[in-house]
């Protein structure tokens, strides 16, 4: 043990000034590795599928790591808190006793900031209150009151959008995945399903409480202490201080939320260029446009689209599909739907209603929340072990028709390499120009509003540690993976090398991260930073003001 390190007594006296919520947390996967195996493995393992529960432990971590990058290793201890007063008790401690303090919210850092060894975790998960205003104005402002709602720190997005839409018939804009911790993707300048209308949802900030590394709370908004507040939208989670309640605007509910989900088969690589054209020229010409979000998948064989709408009713959402599934089937020799389109709308105020949508899936735990559940298509996420993973903003540009050759010989070629996808709501032309502008506001790098989607090329397979009951993974396999994953990656990035990329879903070992994910931005972040923490209490992997320390966030770099 270090002998700095603080001694019984000292964490006996914070273990009562919280409230006894001082808990010693372990991994799932130090609990399978335990020798003799430790009983509690198997249920551990269960739960280690589960999104919801891994957010439950103070321990868990949405992936369960990342090829040559990290692996997760719980805190030496964590505070359950449960209010700001146990917060600020965190802070001083780490900050008094000079030790590695982590933030866990929703746990859903793919760079791993929600784990960090010898550390002392601040855990927000039990911080859920949501209170709904008819009425709000940030303190000390004089803007006119709007419709916001209140959240605190450890709320997952499917609490906000069960009090928001299914309760109150509002919208407010948060992350497509429901069980992303509210905080984390306000300050990571995360998007939704919706982004292409309702913007970036930092951009809906209108309030914070934050703790900073002095232990002081503080109330910002664009009146009081505007730098810390923009900082806060979109520079990065776990760089500034401990956010514990959040203010956001709230919105009329459009009337339709839809669906466009389809798989086509090419016959041949010629037939599969042809079809990759047609998905491109068909987005330009149809869905670029403020009511369509998510995502298509690029491969070797064919396409697969999984798109949302809102505002379009059933017949509208059907009319933007027709033309491209008409010339799917003028060409049967060529093209085949493997699987059948589905494109669809319905009231949206049922969208995140578990008895009323049967693709989220409901945490089958005892006793657990019946509002609580997961879309399906994100179980294939949770505790994946990451070979590599890129991503990169493609400007708008490329969907003029004298750029779309190159877009899709590169589509083309990266798909021949490693499945390809493009997520359309995380760019944000397109978009109305007011929530451009508003989007260029905030923290995150401007490039974001002159992108039509972001390019994400990645994969990963099952967890690489003792005493789990499958066969090891092969490791040579994930190492091809990963250069795969860069090779493809590089072909796109070509397309615009400075275009940027999103913070919270990117390269571990991204060399221009600064550039990349903040742009312009960057210098004045470095300096709010270094106002409110200017020892640098708050780390995190390739945040902002991590060049001054070692990588692994325990030796400062310089004096």
């Amino acid at each position: 043990m270090d002998p700095a390190w603080p001694p019984a007594s000292e964490w006996d006296a914070l273990s009562q000034a919280v409230g006894a919520k001082l808990l010693r947390p372990t991994t799932i996967w130090q609990a399978c590795a335990q020798i003799p195996q430790a009983q509690n493995c198997p249920a551990r393992l269960k739960e280690a599928r589960n999104p919801i529960a891994l957010g439950d432990d103070p321990g868990g971590t949405q992936i369960s790591g990342w090829l040559d990058a990290w692996t997760p290793q719980a805190s030496a201890y964590a505070i359950e808190a449960r209010s700001t007063a146990d917060v600020v008790a965190g802070v001083n401690f780490v900050r008094q006793h000079n030790l590695r303090l982590v933030v866990k919210g929703g746990g859903h850092s793919y760079l791993g900031g929600s784990n960090a060894p010898d550390s002392l975790l601040i855990w927000t998960r039990a911080m859920n209150h949501i209170e709904l205003h008819d009425a709000f104005v940030p303190v000390g402002c004089t803007t006119p009151a709007v419709p916001a709602v209140t959240v605190e720190a450890g709320c997952m997005w499917i609490d906000v959008y069960n009090a928001v839409t299914t309760e109150a018939g509002r919208y407010v804009q948060g992350g497509g995945c429901t069980t992303v911790g509210v905080a984390g993707l306000i300050l990571g300048g995360g998007f939704g399903t919706f982004s292409k209308q309702f913007g970036l949802a930092a951009a809906s900030l209108l309030q914070a409480e934050i703790v900073t590394a002095d232990g002081v709370v503080r109330t910002v908004n664009a009146s009081q202490e505007p730098d810390l507040f923009w900082a806060l939208k979109g520079g990065g989670g776990g760089s500034f201080g401990v956010v514990t309640r959040l203010t956001l605007q709230t919105y009329a509910l459009p009337d339709h939320f839809g669906w466009a989900m389809l798989k086509v088969s090419a016959t041949s690589p010629e037939a599969c260029k042809r079809l990759v054209a047609r998905l491109v020229d068909h987005y330009a010409d149809n869905l670029f446009n403020p009511h369509w979000g998510e995502r298509f998948v690029l491969s070797a064989y064919g396409i697969e689209v999984s798109m949302v709408s809102q505002g379009l009713d059933a017949r509208e959402a059907k009319a933007a599909w027709a033309p491209f599934i008409d010339w799917v089937h003028a060409s049967p020799t060529d093209f085949t739907f493997s699987e059948r389109p589905r494109i669809g709308a319905g009231p949206s105020q049922h969208w995140w209603d578990l008895d009323n949508n049967p693709t989220l899936v409901p945490d089958p735990r005892p006793g657990a929340a019946h509002t609580h559940g997961w879309w399906q298509g994100n179980e294939d996420e949770t505790s994946l072990f990451l070979h590599g993973y890129e991503s990169q903003w493609l400007p708008a540009t490329l969907l003029e028709p004298a750029q779309r050759g190159r877009l899709v010989d590169a589509l083309v070629a990266a798909a021949q390499i490693q499945t390809v996808e493009l997520h359309f709501n995380k760019g944000l032309a397109g978009a109305p120009p007011d929530v451009n502008a508003l989007a260029r506001q905030c923290a995150t790098n401007p490039k974001v509003a002159d992108a039509f989607a972001l390019m994400i090329v990645a994969t990963g397979g099952a967890p690489p540690y003792r005493g789990l009951p499958i066969a090891p993974p092969d490791m040579v396999q994930a190492q091809r993976d990963a250069r795969n994953v860069a090779s493809a990656a590089a072909l796109l990035k070509a397309l615009a090398p400075q275009s940027g990329a999103y913070v919270s879903e990117t390269d571990f070992f991204r060399e221009d991260w600064r550039e990349a994910f903040w742009g312009v931005n960057y210098a004045r972040l470095k300096t709010t930073k270094d106002r409110y923490d200017p020892q640098g209490l708050f780390f995190v992997h390739h945040g902002v003001g991590s060049e001054d320390w070692s990588a692994d966030g325990f030796t400062p770099l310089r004096s």
